[in-house]
C-alpha cells in the first residue's frame, strides 16, 4: 500500500517487513513510493554528469573559440553581425561557453541536479513536502563547516606554520621532491584525525600544490599522487572518533570513542598509509629522481618568495585558535559562522600579514556536499537494505564500493538504523567506508576540496577514471591492512 504523500520521505520503519529476497523488497519499497525511484534515477544522472564533466569543458572551449573567430571575422563595423544584447556588437565572452564550463565544474554537479530534484519533488509531492524535506530534515552543517575550515586552513599563517613543520620531515630526506612528497603525503593525512579531514585535505593539497605539482609531473604520476592523497586522508581521520565524517556519524550511536578507534582502525590506517605511500614512491622512483634534477627551474618562485616573509607568533597562535575554535563546536553552526565573522574582522586589522582570503574554492565545495546531502537524504530507500542483509566479508566489500558512489558518511549513517548489527558488522561497515573514501571524488566529503585546490593541474581538469585508477592500489592496501590485521 502507498505510503502517506505527506510523510516524505518515509522513515524506513514505515515500510514494514517485508517477505523475499533483496529485489522483492526493493520493489516493494519502491511500490510503496514511487517517487524513491524519480529520486535515485536523478542521482544516477548527477553520477553520470560527474564522469562527462571533461566534455563539457571541451565543448566550451569549442564554443570559445568558436567565439573568437567570429570577433575577429566581426571586428569591422560594416560587417558585424548579431550579438546576445542587441547592439550590433558581439559580446566579448561567449555566454555560451560560459555556461557549458559552469556544466563542466564538478562542484556544480550536484547543485544543478539538486535544482532538477526539487522541481520533480513540487510537481510530485507539492512545496509543503518539499520545505519540509530541505529545511527541516536534511542537514547542512556539514557543508557549512567545510566551507569555513577550508577558508581557515588555506590561510597564509596556518599555512606557513604547516609547511615549517612538514619542512623539518622532508629535511630528513634533504628536502627533495620525494622527501615533500612523502611528508605531505603521510603525516598530512594523519593530521586529519586532530584539525579534521577537511582541514588536513586542504593543507595537503595546498603544499603539494607548491612542493609537488609546480615541477610538473607527468599525468599518470599526478594521478597517482591525488588518488593516494584522497585515499590516505580517508584512512587518515579514523585515529579519533570526531574527526572523520563517517566516524562522526557513529561514534555516539554505538559509542565509539578515541581509545577504540586507535585500538580497532587508528594503527591499521598507519600502517596502510606507510605501506601505500611506499609502494608508489618506489614504483615512481625514477620520474621523482627526474623531478629532483630539474627542481631548481620552479625555486624562488614568487609564490615561494611571498611566503618568506616572517609571521608573528601571536597571530599564528591566534588563527589557530580560530581553527580550534572551529572544530570544537563543529555541531553548532551559528557558533563557528559567528565564529567565523569575527576571523575575518580579525583577518582585515592584521591584513599585512595575511595572504589573499579567496572564498571562491570554499564555497563551490560547499556547493558540492550541500547537493549531495540533498540527494543523499533519498537513497536510504535501496542502501539500508543492502547493508542489512550482508556478513562481514561482503558488507566490507559492499561498503567500499558504495562509497565510491554516495558519500562514505551517508553509508555508516545509514547502518546505525540497521537493527541488531554486530561488533564484527560495524567494523566492516565502517573500514570499508573508509577504505573506499578516495575512489571518487564524492566518496568522501574533504575530496571536493583537495580536487578543487589541485585541478589546475590537470590540463582538461580531473578525470574521473583517472582518479579511479590512481586511487585504487592505494584503496586495495588499505583494505587488506583493515581486514588482514
Amino acid at each position: 500500500m502507498p505510503l502517506s504523500p505527506a510523510i516524505f520521505p518515509p522513515p524506513l520503519e514505515h515500510y514494514g517487513p517485508f517477505a523475499g529476497g533483496l529485489f522483492d523488497t526493493l520493489a516493494a519499497r519502491a511500490h510503496a513510493e514511487p517517487f524513491n525511484v524519480v529520486a535515485t534515477g536523478i542521482f544516477l544522472l548527477a553520477i553520470l554528469h560527474t564522469f562527462l564533466t571533461a566534455k563539457f569543458r571541451h565543448w566550451a572551449h569549442v564554443a570559445e573559440a568558436e567565439h573568437a573567430a567570429r570577433l575577429r571575422a566581426l571586428s569591422a563595423p560594416a560587417t558585424a553581425g548579431p550579438d546576445s544584447d542587441g547592439d550590433g556588437v558581439p559580446d566579448e565572452v561567449s555566454f555560451k561557453g560560459q555556461v557549458l564550463h559552469f556544466l563542466g565544474e564538478v562542484e556544480a554537479v550536484f547543485g544543478l541536479w539538486a535544482v532538477v530534484l526539487v522541481g520533480a519533488l513540487i510537481w510530485a509531492k507539492g512545496w509543503g513536502v518539499v520545505t519540509d524535506y530541505i529545511g527541516h530534515q536534511v542537514n547542512f552543517t556539514e557543508p557549512m563547516f567545510v566551507v569555513i575550515i577550508m577558508a581557515l586552513a588555506s590561510t597564509r599563517p596556518v599555512l606557513r606554520l604547516a609547511e615549517q613543520g612538514l619542512r623539518a620531515v622532508a629535511g630528513l630526506g634533504r628536502g627533495t621532491v620525494m622527501a615533500w612528497w612523502l611528508a605531505i603525503l603521510v603525516v598530512g593525512p594523519v593530521l586529519g584525525s586532530f584539525i579534521t579531514e577537511p582541514a588536513a585535505m586542504t593543507i595537503a593539497a595546498l603544499l603539494l600544490a607548491r612542493q609537488f605539482y609546480s615541477h610538473r609531473p607527468s599525468a599518470r604520476l599526478g594521478y597517482a599522487t591525488l588518488g593516494l592523497l584522497f585515499v590516505n586522508v580517508s584512512v587518515g581521520g579514523t585515529l579519533t572518533h570526531f574527526a572523520a565524517p563517517p566516524v562522526l556519524m557513529v561514534a555516539a550511536p554505538w559509542g565509539w570513542g578515541t581509545s577504540h578507534m586507535l585500538a580497532h582502525f587508528g594503527w591499521k590506517a598507519l600502517v596502510g598509509i606507510v605501506v601505500a605511500t611506499g609502494v608508489y614512491a618506489v614504483g615512481f622512483r625514477r620520474e621523482f629522481a627526474a623531478l629532483e634534477a630539474g627542481r631548481q627551474l620552479t625555486a624562488g618562485s614568487m609564490a615561494e618568495a611571498g611566503d618568506a616573509r616572517p609571521v608573528p607568533a601571536w597571530i599564528t597562535g591566534t588563527h589557530l585558535a580560530f581553527l580550534g575554535f572551529t572544530v570544537l563546536v563543529v555541531h553548532y553552526p551559528p557558533l563557528f559562522v559567528g565564529g567565523f565573522l569575527f576571523y575575518l574582522a580579525f583577518a582585515q586589522a592584521t591584513a599585512h600579514h595575511q595572504g589573499k582570503l579567496d572564498l571562491r574554492p570554499a564555497l563551490l565545495v560547499g556547493f558540492f556536499l550541500a547537493g549531495l546531502v540533498v540527494h543523499g537524504g533519498l537513497q536510504g530507500w535501496w542502501i539500508e537494505p543492502v547493508l542489512r542483509g550482508l556478513r562481514e566479508g561482503p558488507l566490507f566489500l559492499s561498503a567500499t564500493v558504495l562509497t565510491a558512489f554516495n558519500d562514505n558518511a551517508a553509508i555508516t549513517y545509514l547502518a546505525t538504523l540497521v537493527p541488531g548489527f554486530t561488533d564484527a558488522l560495524k567494523y566492516a561497515v565502517v573500514a570499508g567506508a573508509v577504505a573506499g573514501g578516495g575512489l571518487t571524488v564524492i566518496a568522501n566529503a574533504p575530496n571536493p576540496a583537495g580536487q578543487t585546490i589541485l585541478q589546475r593541474f590537470f590540463p582538461d581538469g580531473v578525470s574521473p577514471l583517472g582518479l579511479f585508477l590512481g586511487a585504487l592500489p592505494p584503496t586495495v592496501i588499505v583494505a587488506l591492512c583493515f581486514w588482514l590485521l
